[in-house]
């Protein structure tokens, strides 16, 4: 009996704490749905990183506006402190809202953002839409935990509505002023994340002794429509990228395909092709202005300029059987002067002394790479190896001609004297390396880079923009993007040797 006994009374007691249990775990439900139900859409929020002053999230449910109090000394480099408010999800998002700081702020950079994280880590891989406090704003992004933070800064200031979206593993800003209609405001930048992440809305005070407010209005956290594989609508944004920071700028988009800027002696412009012409734009960016190069009105991608800047070279398909030929013009525009008898023959390189071309030609089935005088006459060929060899570009000092070949299964960047001896190979990754373009100094080269599976080098693919020191070799990675065909087929360095422009492109579901 006293064994049957001591059973029921642990039955009981086991039973009482279950139930105990599970009334405990209803009210912390009951608790969790509340906190989610006072911060709306989002499931939680705390500050990320260490901050001196805690933040806080109000959630006026009438107005289905928040208003966050947040510390923290910057959003930037390699850790965040911040307030923020999240909710874990997967697959492609947007999260758009308007945003407004509350009182005049301490700090010009104090930031309110829409942002995707992978962790709640201070030094996560994120990627967000910034507002500043003086009207800047940015996608900024870190590649993977613990690295650097970079940035796209738009070339409009103080939107009044801001979105971000996150289409597989590229991230895009899109920004509206106050007639709602949202425009593409960044390129493109791709940060591999793992699911589930957390998206949500946060402010930072960029000075870690001061909290500051922000109002995020007309919420809206939804699933995206997946990027299209073909179809949808095409954006190209020509973009500046400044190499001591690796971080870009955005100078002029358009939803059509545009392609290889130039960068202008003047320092001031840039030239790209778009529908067969060749198109001036201030590197502060405005509206282009369409170059009049008479007859030749189907130009091609492979175009530049002269050393002294007042010639243009130009690559066109408008004559004969509409195989590309190389011509030269003024700067300022006019009739072209026929330099290649023959075609089809594609413009990249310009002697420092201004005297020569090198160039691409196709002859007898085999791509190689050939010289001519700017006089015109008879050209000179440099390579004889079977397979592809493109893109030639004199370094410059003029001693050798550095280009791409695929003579060794893959395309490698490779160089040359000047005469076309001495042929050997620089880089050797199992990537396929195009279009090497060097600094005026000569101690950097940048160059675009496909992963090894793709052949030649097509539009619409994921491409990296790399850069060669030239005193040690040394490869570093500036930007992973969507592009190719068209991102930076010709010399684009700016004079000075800072930065250097190019072309990414995006795939747009139709509707967005």
């Amino acid at each position: 009996m006293g064994m049957r006994r001591i059973a029921w009374f642990a039955a009981m007691i086991c039973t009482f704490v279950l139930a105990f249990a599970a009334q405990d775990g209803a009210r912390s439900q009951q608790s969790k749905e509340a906190v989610a139900q006072a911060i709306g859409a989002f499931e939680s929020h705390g500050d990320i990183g260490t901050v001196l002053h805690g933040g806080s999230v109000d959630y006026d449910a009438a107005k289905h506006s928040y208003t966050i109090s947040g510390s923290g000394e910057n959003m930037w480099f390699a850790s965040d402190a911040f307030q923020f408010a999240w909710k874990r999800m997967s697959g492609d998002v947007t999260l758009t809202a308007d945003i407004s700081f509350l009182g005049k702020g301490v700090n010009e950079h104090r930031k309110a953002a829409l942002m995707v994280r992978q962790s709640l880590d201070a030094d996560s891989a994120y990627a967000d839409v910034a507002l500043h406090g003086n009207g800047l704003t940015s996608l900024q992004y870190r590649e993977r935990g613990g690295a650097a933070t970079h940035e796209i800064q738009a070339n409009i200031s103080a939107p009044k509505r801001l979105r971000i979206v996150k289409r597989g593993a590229y991230f895009s800003m899109w920004l509206a002023d106050g007639s709602g209609e949202f425009r593409l405001a960044s390129g493109s930048t791709r940060i591999e994340l793992k699911e589930p992440f957390y998206v949500g809305i946060g402010v930072c005070s960029h000075d870690k002794d001061v909290v500051e407010k922000a109002v995020f209005s007309n919420v809206d956290l939804k699933t995206a429509t997946a990027a299209p594989a073909t179809g949808g609508t095409l954006y190209s944004t020509l973009e500046t990228i400044t190499v001591a920071s690796m971080d870009r700028r955005v100078v002029y988009i358009a939803p059509e395909r545009f392609e290889a800027p130039n960068w202008m002696p003047d320092g001031k412009n840039l030239l790209f092709n778009r529908n067969g012409h060749i198109e001036k734009i201030p590197v502060t960016g405005g509206a282009p202005q369409t170059i009049d190069t008479g007859f030749a009105t189907r130009c091609n991608n492979d175009h530049g300029i002269s050393p002294d800047g007042t010639q243009l070279v130009i690559s066109d398909n408008s004559q004969e059987e509409h195989n590309s030929l190389v011509y030269m013009l003024p700067m300022g525009g006019g009739t072209p002067r026929r330099i290649t008898k023959n075609a089809p023959s594609y413009w990249h390189g310009w002697s420092p002394d201004g005297k020569t071309l090198a160039f691409v030609g196709e002859r007898n089935g085999e791509f190689d790479i050939y010289t001519i005088s700017t006089a015109g006459g008879e050209e000179t060929r440099l390579t004889t190896a079977k397979g592809l060899d493109d893109g030639p570009e004199y370094r410059p000092d003029g001693k050798y001609i550095y280009f791409n070949s695929e003579r060794t299964g893959h395309m490698q960047i490779w160089r040359m004297r000047a005469d076309g001896s001495e042929q050997e190979q620089v880089t050797f990754g199992a990537e396929n390396d195009w279009f090497p373009h060097f600094s005026p100094d000569g101690r950097q080269m940048v160059f675009l880079t496909y992963d090894a599976s793709v052949t030649g080098h097509p539009e619409n693919k994921d491409v990296m923009l790399r850069m060669m020191s030239m005193k040690d070799g040394k490869i570093t990675v500036l930007a992973k993007l969507f592009g190719g065909q068209g991102t930076m087929n010709v010399p684009s360095w700016s004079p000075d040797g800072k930065q250097f422009a190019f072309v990414s492109y995006q795939l747009v579901p139709s509707g967005r």
